[in-house]
């Protein structure tokens, strides 16, 4: 098998490290930016927590677009209803003629939206039965869009537990909506590599990436695990390809940003984490239960707080962007690499 990036000379990220200094800001008073779609002009587009996405303009003009705006998050107020309840966008794909894919966490649905805010569902449901805890939406060059279901259960907290496998991958194409693999241990994002070959699959709980064939017909084969069987401190909950072949991963709440090269080795990128409060998640991790939110919300940095994905963007797809679930701003930084164009670029 030959791996994506074997052959093109030394690997851009060995030796790389993102200094803080180094890093800047972009838009403000964001709610819960956990995914954000870069387009070729520079106009960035944001999960909100108020029920749809914020475009920031290339000047840093910020619009919220959304149907009818919803004003239930509110850390200062009550963090786990405003992370656990209600309306959550959450992945965001770009349909084929330039409407928004929303994988809603909050109302377990795929929505897509106009960008003038005028939405409609697309997915609630399978066989009459309710999906649980939809999280990411992928739309590939062939304009099949692929779905993760992250757990049945709610609330998603009470799934941060390392025996649980209830998550599970939709793909819709000309033949409707099925399921295409399932048992995954809370399924997050997910990335097509360069040739649309392998789909790679984030299991937060499990701390791993485990990647699967794509047949012509969707069908997916060859399940493996992509990487260490274990990626360390935090649980792994974005990911992106760039254009070397390294997969780059979040791990939130430990808030550590890492790489997997193509052969496999994994390389720390940026490590922001809170050390006593990554230490008490992990801790209580490791006994298998639930993690306690209160826990939970003792850990996380200072720079993206709950650092949940990563995105290229920039004319030359060079420019890094990270989306964290309690940041209000999108952290941003150059790399010494290009990202894989998305099917939208």
């Amino acid at each position: 098998m030959t791996l994506v990036g074997s052959g093109r000379g030394r690997n851009p990220l060995k030796g790389f490290r993102v200094h803080p200094s180094a890093i800047r800001t972009v838009g403000r008073d964001l709610r819960r930016p956990e995914c954000i779609l870069a387009e070729q002009d520079g106009t960035l587009w944001s999960a909100d927590a108020r029920g749809g996405v914020m475009r920031i303009d290339p000047n840093g003009t910020q619009t919220l677009v959304t149907q009818t705006p919803d004003p239930h998050f509110d850390l200062s107020a009550s963090a786990a209803d405003s992370l656990q309840t209600g309306t959550l966008p959450n992945g965001l794909a770009f349909a084929s003629n330039g409407d928004i894919l929303i994988s809603n966490f909050g109302t377990d649905r795929l929505e897509r939206m106009t960008r003038a805010g005028r939405t409609t569902v697309l997915l609630d449901s399978l066989g009459g039965a309710p999906l649980g805890k939809v999280n990411f939406v992928l739309r590939d060059r062939r304009d099949r869009i692929w779905v993760t279901v992250s757990t049945m259960v709610n609330p998603w907290s009470d799934a941060i537990r390392s025996d649980l496998a209830d998550g599970y991958l939709i793909l819709i194409d000309e033949n409707g909506a099925r399921v295409v693999a399932d048992g995954f241990h809370f399924t997050n994002e997910i990335r097509l590599d360069a040739a649309e070959e392998w789909i790679y699959v984030a299991e937060t709980t499990a701390k791993r990436v485990t990647r699967l064939r794509v047949l012509s017909d969707g069908t997916l084969t060859d399940r493996e695990v992509f990487g260490p069987p274990t990626l360390g401190d935090g649980l792994i909950d974005g990911i992106c390809f760039d254009s070397y072949g390294n997969l780059w991963a979040t791990m939130i709440f430990a808030d550590r940003l890492v790489a997997i090269t193509p052969d496999g080795e994994l390389l720390e990128l940026l490590n922001d984490g809170n050390p006593s409060g990554t230490e008490a998640v992990e801790r209580s991790f490791a006994t298998g239960t639930p993690v306690p939110f209160d826990v939970l919300m003792c850990s996380g940095g200072t720079i993206c707080p709950w650092l949940a994905s990563v995105t290229f963007g920039g004319p030359d797809l060079k420019t890094v962007y990270l989306g964290g679930l309690r940041s209000t701003n999108i952290p941003a930084f150059d790399s010494p690499i290009a990202g894989l164009p998305l099917a939208h670029w």
